[in-house]
C-alpha cells in the first residue's frame, strides 16, 4: 500500500510541472536582458572556433606524425604531441580571456582581475568563489560553464586521437622493417 501511495505522489509532482514554453518565458522574463541571447550566440561561435582550432591542431599533428613515420624519425612525434597539447591549452586560455573581455564589456564586475577570475572559474567549472551577480547575469555562469565543458570535451577527443596515433605506432625495436 505504501509503494502505490509513493507512485501516486511521484506522478502528481510531474503533473504540477510547468510546460517548457511557460518555463522558457519565465526564465526569459527573469533575465530581463536581450544581451544574454547575444552571449549565447557568442558562446556558440566560440565553441565553433575552438572546434576548428583543435581540429587544425590535431590534423597538423597527424600530418607531422605521418611524415616523421615515413622518414623513420622516432621520438620526435612525442615532442610534437606535447607541443600540440600546449597549443590546445593556449586555446583554452584564449577563451578564458575572451570571456573576460565579454564580461568587462558588459560591466559584470567592477574590476578587471575579478572579471578574469570569474571567467576562468566558470569556464573550468571549479565553482570556488562566491560571486554576487546582478539579477540579469545570473545565467552567465551557466553559459560560460557549458562552453568550457564542451570545449574541454573537444580537446580531450583530439588528444585521445593523437595519443592513439602514438600508441598504435609500431616502434623500430618491435618492427625492424618499419
Amino acid at each position: 500500500m505504501q509503494s502505490s501511495f509513493s507512485i501516486l505522489n511521484f506522478i502528481n509532482i510531474f503533473a504540477d510541472l510547468p510546460s517548457f514554453t511557460t518555463l522558457f518565458r519565465e526564465i526569459s522574463a527573469d533575465m530581463g536582458s536581450t544581451d544574454i541571447w547575444g552571449i549565447v550566440i557568442l558562446a556558440c561561435l566560440m565553441l565553433t572556433l575552438h572546434g576548428v582550432a583543435v581540429l587544425a591542431i590535431a590534423a597538423a599533428f597527424h600530418e607531422l606524425d605521418q611524415r616523421l613515420k615515413n622518414k623513420r624519425v622516432y621520438g620526435a612525434n612525442f615532442l610534437s604531441y606535447f607541443f600540440a597539447i600546449l597549443l590546445i591549452i593556449g586555446t583554452h586560455l584564449l577563451e578564458i580571456i575572451g570571456w573576460s573581455y565579454v564580461c568587462v564589456a558588459l560591466k559584470v564586475f567592477p574590476t578587471n582581475p575579478q572579471t578574469f577570475y570569474f571567467a576562468g572559474e566558470m569556464y573550468t567549472t571549479v565553482g570556488y568563489g562566491d560571486w554576487n551577480l546582478a539579477e540579469k547575469w545570473k545565467i552567465l555562469p551557466i553559459i560560460i560553464s557549458f562552453s568550457g565543458i564542451f570545449a574541454v570535451s573537444m580537446s580531450g577527443a583530439a588528444m585521445y586521437s593523437m595519443m592513439g596515433a602514438l600508441i598504435n605506432r609500431p616502434s623500430s625495436r618491435n618492427n625492424p622493417s618499419a
